[in-house]
């Protein structure tokens, strides 16, 4: 069976310190309480897409710890195939330690673990190939290299999106020229964008990401909602206005709805739609994926075209 999407990123436990304030240098604040999730971008976007009722799996790796366990038992929990998920003997799995005010705002510190040191003679490439989506985000080390070298060799009708993050946001253009070079679908937030393109406009940032022949662009505006464009059509939607507890994962729960909206047919418009829906059901709960919506939940926003 073909999945419809295959996620391709670092796979990480979220240990969340609920704080007064973000504390910033010379500063101290103090934790509320503390709380563990699952995360990793393109995990957070699998276990979206897959509460909307499609056919996933993913392509990464952890280690046989603790931490990788419940990483594993996860996906498997939300219905992610992980038949080609790697697990190291040695080494520690992924953790991001979060730092959340009471406004929402966060702060994050990764430690990577095995995640980069994902081998190229490890990747299952007929995996990566057998699905009509494969979505990439980004790792701290090398392991980009795993990714380029996969995009390499999956067939052609294989549609690629991408959220680089802010670790492959500051890496610049050169550095993620291959990865651009095959991506269908560009999913990126404003602030990423900035680094990427350091002082250019909002239009010229947008002309040169279309240089490297995206079909689709969707630039995330946090509270502002969202920029979606083909190269022709272009649609800057409002937000969801909802209460905030946490904005982990927002933008992966974007990528949930705006991907599943593209690949069931849906305007460009009314998946960026489907794409702040989700994200404002994320925002309202603590976490990355606790408050991902399921497929029953979604309101019925129109017949796909």
């Amino acid at each position: 069976m073909i999945l419809d999407v295959i996620g391709f990123g670092a796979l990480n436990l979220d240990r969340i310190y609920h704080v007064n304030r973000i504390a910033g240098a010379d500063e101290e604040s103090y934790i509320i309480k503390v709380s563990e999730s699952c995360g990793g971008s393109a995990a957070n976007t699998i276990i979206g897409l897959s509460r909307l009722g499609l056919e996933t799996g993913f392509l990464g790796k952890v280690a046989a710890d603790g931490e990788g366990k419940i990483l594993l038992k996860n996906l498997e929990r939300e219905g992610v195939d992980t038949s080609s998920l790697i697990i190291a003997q040695e080494g520690r799995s992924g953790v991001v330690h979060g730092f959340v005010d009471e406004k929402g705002d966060r702060a994050l510190y990764v430690d990577p673990g095995v995640n980069d040191e994902l081998l190229v003679k490890e990747l299952d490439y007929a995996y990566a190939a057998n699905c009509n989506l494969l979505h990439l985000s980004s790792f701290v080390g090398d392991s980009i290299k795993a990714q380029e070298s996969v995009l390499e060799r999956i067939p052609d009708d294989v549609t690629v999106s991408m959220d680089p993050g802010m670790l492959y946001a500051h890496q610049g253009l050169k550095k993620l020229g291959k990865l651009l070079n095959c991506t269908d679908i560009l999913l990126i937030n404003q602030q990423e964008l900035d680094v990427l393109l350091t002082g250019q406009d909002f239009e010229d940032q947008v002309e040169t990401l279309f240089d490297y022949d995206l079909k689709i662009l969707a630039v995330k505006k946090g509270s502002e909602g969202c920029f979606v464009s083909d190269g022709e059509e272009h649609h800057q939607i409002y937000a969801f206005e909802v209460p905030c507890l946490d904005t982990t994962g927002a933008g992966d729960a974007f990528n949930s709805g705006f991907l599943y909206g593209i690949l069931q047919g849906y305007a460009l418009k009314d998946a960026g739609v489907l794409g702040n829906y989700v994200a404002s059901c994320s925002i309202q709960e603590y976490g990355a994926c606790r408050g991902l919506p399921y497929q029953e939940d979604v309101p019925h926003l129109r017949e796909p075209e």
